[in-house]
């Protein structure tokens, strides 16, 4: 006998659960919900967007919607109500963000509890009252500032200013827009999956859909990769015939960029799960790179390569509207040993370039440890670097990307499409 299938809110119900309550990334969480026998697989593609949608909403706005919950409860759940709470939190979303009917929202939702559940009476009474009352129990919230921890938003506030901070968050809770890189021909792919050119050269649709499905996907023609990200590997200019190194290089959009660019490249990635994730994605674009599975601050390669580019492991604080696990994952201690990795990973970085060639550091973080403070103690420590500053026609024209040393900072709140791009942060380095 045959389980009853799961609903997309019982699946959504679990994979948030994994992430808030046992801390597992949500891209985790999601392919063990994929695993076969898992409550994914027997959702129809329908129901696994809804599912996805309903989770990133979540996490997105959970600041606000546990505001609305301390509202309606008198007295907090206990740590041992968590199937409970998660079933509010997930019926809150779809009541006032995601435009759910109220029985739908409620009825359903308050299923997820369970017949035995002693909160169930208490679930179905604050779904109705926030059915009843939406406008009123978010009136006088604030959601930038709800929606973003505590730390994180200080942070923000003492580095870029209360204004910056707040475009931030709404970028944050924004669901994003799906950017590609052509491997040639932007303009006439930009035609054929109805997307607008950015002046960097991204392609950009406003919603994803079923990606697989889209002109060129299965041909190679083009792979996901947000506008911020693709800038860093522009900063190496021309690479055509150099032989360039790409370290921490899964899941591998820097290096088809380079690869098609006409570069020797050398793909360094520690995980071999990840490094083969690389290689899958270099044969559907038809792209070939050299990949190593090392350490990156161990591997060295037989020869000093002409330029380095070192997308190193962050907190990836600049990246929470298409992680929005992120900020409840992250925390402040996280950054002591992850600015020790990455000076550890610059040192290493910085032998494998000849002396004239290009090094590029780049981080997807918010967090000027992990970028410009990285690079400031580099050149103390080190007198073989000079840096490069960047032109605003590098990147498109974007001037205001282009922070006081000269190097790329990309804020989400403040790109000049409505789209917005992730915070990415890239140094370049000439070797003396």
């Amino acid at each position: 006998m045959t389980s009853d299938p799961p609903t997309a809110r019982d699946a959504a119900r679990r994979i948030l659960s994994a992430v808030l309550e046992r801390g597992r990334p949500l891209d985790e969480a999601w392919a063990a919900a994929l695993a076969p026998d898992a409550p994914l697989t027997r959702l129809s593609e329908r129901d696994r967007a809804f599912t996805r949608l309903l989770v990133a909403t979540s996490l997105r706005r959970k600041g606000e919607i546990d505001a609305v919950l301390a509202r309606c409860i008198a007295k907090p759940l206990p740590p041992k109500a968590g199937r409970e709470r998660t079933a509010l939190q997930l019926g809150v979303a779809q009541l006032l963000h995601l435009g759910t009917p109220a029985h739908a929202a409620v009825g359903e939702t308050v299923a997820l509890v369970g017949e035995a559940s002693p909160y169930r009476a208490l679930v179905n009474a604050v779904l109705r009252r926030v059915a009843r009352e939406p406008q009123a129990l978010v009136a006088d919230l604030d959601a930038a500032h709800l929606n973003t921890p505590e730390w994180l938003w200080q942070r923000w506030c003492k580095e870029y200013g209360e204004a910056a901070t707040r475009r931030i968050a709404a970028q944050h809770m924004a669901d994003p827009p799906l950017d590609i890189t052509a491997k040639e021909n932007p303009g006439n792919w930009a035609e054929q999956l109805g997307a607008a050119l950015l002046p960097t050269g991204t392609l950009r649709r406003p919603h994803a859909g079923a990606v697989e499905q889209l002109p060129g996907f299965a041909e190679g023609a083009w792979w996901v990769q947000d506008a911020a990200a693709a800038l860093p590997a522009r900063l190496l200019g021309d690479v055509s015939g150099k032989r360039v190194i790409d370290l921490c290089a899964a899941p591998g959009g820097k290096t088809a960029q380079l690869a098609a660019a006409g570069a020797r490249v050398t793909a360094v990635e520690k995980s071999s799960a990840r490094a083969q994730r690389l290689q899958g994605n270099l044969r559907r674009l038809k792209l070939e790179a050299e990949i190593v599975v090392g350490d990156a601050t161990a591997w060295r390669p037989g020869d000093p390569a002409d330029a380095v580019l070192l997308d190193a492991p962050c907190s990836a604080t600049g990246t929470a509207r298409r992680h929005p696990d992120v900020p409840h994952l992250k925390r402040p201690d996280d950054l002591v040993a992850l600015t020790a990795f990455q000076d550890a990973l610059l040192a290493a970085a910085g032998r494998m370039v000849r002396p004239g060639g290009m090094l590029v550091y780049a981080v997807c973080s918010l967090e000027p440890e992990e970028g410009r403070d990285r690079i400031a103690a580099l050149l103390s420590r080190d007198g073989a670097w000079a840096r490069l500053p960047l032109a605003a026609a590098e990147i498109g024209g974007h001037s205001n990307a282009i922070s006081a040393e000269g190097d790329l900072r990309t804020l989400p709140g403040d790109a000049p499409d409505p789209g917005g791009w992730d915070g990415f942060y890239a140094a370049r380095l000439q070797r003396r």
